[in-house]
């Protein structure tokens, strides 16, 4: 059974309970009102017939056949035949005898006072001569009484009828107007699994359903982001695999034929591809444990200052032979800080060479180091290069996005993608600062993951 068949028959069978039960409490209460003002009604006529017949004869005698004529008591019935209407009243002389039975009350019975307390005494010329006791049963109704109550219960079928109608009518609807987003959705969702991961579905409420909406669409909007990087990562790869395998591949074929003699100078080259080919499988080797949570960390108290003067010495002779002043910059109280050192090494160096890339001779590098309240350390590597264009800082950090100004780090374009990666192992986050033409800056925030 659908969801939307399902929810109209809920919100109909929720309502039809609901109708019923107004329906059936509105009956018995009419029917119960209305039997008592019968009896209030009665019970006005008997006690002003009584009263007349006793003021106008002075004697109880023969008024049993006076009320008979009047309609106020059953006719005799011969024997044989249906029984007499129940009779809600009985009248009691002055003697406390029971004159005119009924109910409970039989003719002649002595009723004692305190029952006759309960009934209503019937005063002539200021003296008690009777009481009129109520016995508790409905009197019968008559023909127009039974036709009214009878009219009451079919409207109350007609209402409860019509609303079971709307009910059901608005059931529809609002079960139609539920699923409506859910519909969209599940399309959706087959459109994904066919191929198509970029879908977007209409937002029709700020409700749970609304936010779920707004979820899948941002959910497929990463998916479809993801695979397009996945397939731009892809054939970069496949490119970077290719040219130094090409370049071997020909010093290779060439020494085999003979037309290139074996020299040192080819085979220093053929041994950079070589290594070139080394650092794209250990960066993808990194990326990929970091994605399965594989990556391990050997932390240790560090000092951050003899951090980066090991990071400046790795570098220091690469700035030199292209005129870049690269210098250490650190705070007053700067304390070890728990890290793995070789990781974070890794982190700053591909920073680093980053900078020495796009910044121009005569230009500067600074590593630096400071120590914030509470228990956070910040590194940061500055330059005055070329800058990062707004529309590209935001992607920098992604995977294989890269170009002249990209500054994605190294030549596979995953230098970026790895430091961020280490550094929110390490609990904290990375990002860059810039501006074209006035230089750029990386800092890196460790210990966030410590704070209360």
């Amino acid at each position: 059974m659908k969801l939307t068949h399902k929810l109209t028959l809920a919100f109909l069978l929720t309502s039809l309970i609901a109708i019923g039960l107004a329906a059936i409490f509105v009956g018995i209460t009419t029917s119960i009102g209305f039997n008592q003002y019968i009896v209030d009604q009665r019970q006005g006529q008997f006690v002003s017939a009584v009263t007349d017949y006793y003021r106008l004869h002075g004697s109880w005698k023969g008024v049993d056949n006076a009320l008979r004529q009047q309609g106020l008591l059953p006719p005799f019935v011969q024997p044989g035949s249906a029984p007499p209407d129940p009779q809600p009243f009985a009248l009691v002389d002055q003697n406390r005898a029971v004159i005119i039975p009924g109910g409970q009350y039989q003719p002649g019975e002595k009723i004692k006072e305190g029952t006759l307390a309960k009934g209503f005494g019937i005063e002539v010329n200021g003296l008690v001569v009777g009481t009129v006791l109520v016995t508790g049963q409905t009197p019968a109704r008559s023909a127009i009484e039974t036709k009214y109550i009878n009219s009451v219960i079919q409207s109350l079928l007609v209402a409860a009828l019509g609303g079971g109608v709307i009910a059901l009518l608005l059931g529809v609807f609002l079960a139609r107007t539920l699923t409506h987003p859910l519909r969209d959705l599940t399309a959706a969702t087959r459109e994904m699994a066919g191929g198509k991961l970029e879908q977007r579905v209409p937002v029709r409420s700020k409700d749970e359903l609304g936010e779920l909406a707004e979820s899948f669409n941002q959910m497929s909007a990463d998916l479809a982001r993801a695979n397009q990087s996945r397939r731009q990562m892809t054939a970069d790869i496949a490119h970077d695999l290719r040219n130094p395998l090409t370049v071997i591949g020909g010093y290779l074929e060439s020494l085999q034929d003979g037309k290139l003699k074996p020299t040192p100078e080819r085979f220093v080259t053929m041994q950079i591809e070589v290594q070139h080919l080394q650092r794209l499988v250990d960066d993808l080797r990194t990326l990929s444990l970091a994605d399965a949570g594989e990556l391990a960390l050997y932390c240790q108290p560090t000092a951050p200052a003899d951090l980066l003067e090991r990071v400046k010495t790795a570098y220091q002779h690469q700035a030199e032979e292209r005129g870049i002043c690269l210098d250490v910059k650190t705070g007053t109280n700067l304390v070890e800080f728990s890290m793995d050192a070789e990781r974070m090494e890794q982190v700053l160096g591909n920073l680093v060479s980053n900078a020495l890339r796009y910044t121009p001779e005569g230009g500067e590098i600074r590593l630096s180091a400071l120590w914030q309240d509470p228990g956070r350390l910040v590194l940061s590597v500055w330059d005055t290069g070329s800058g990062i264009p707004p529309e590209i800082l935001p992607h920098i950090f992604e995977r294989s996005y890269r170009g002249d100004l990209s500054r994605s780090g190294g030549e596979s374009g995953l230098g970026l993608a790895i430091a961020r990666s280490i550094v929110e192992l390490h609990g904290g986050n990375i990002h860059a600062e810039s501006r074209p033409g006035e230089g750029s800056q990386f800092v890196i925030t460790l210990g966030l993951s410590t704070e209360k």
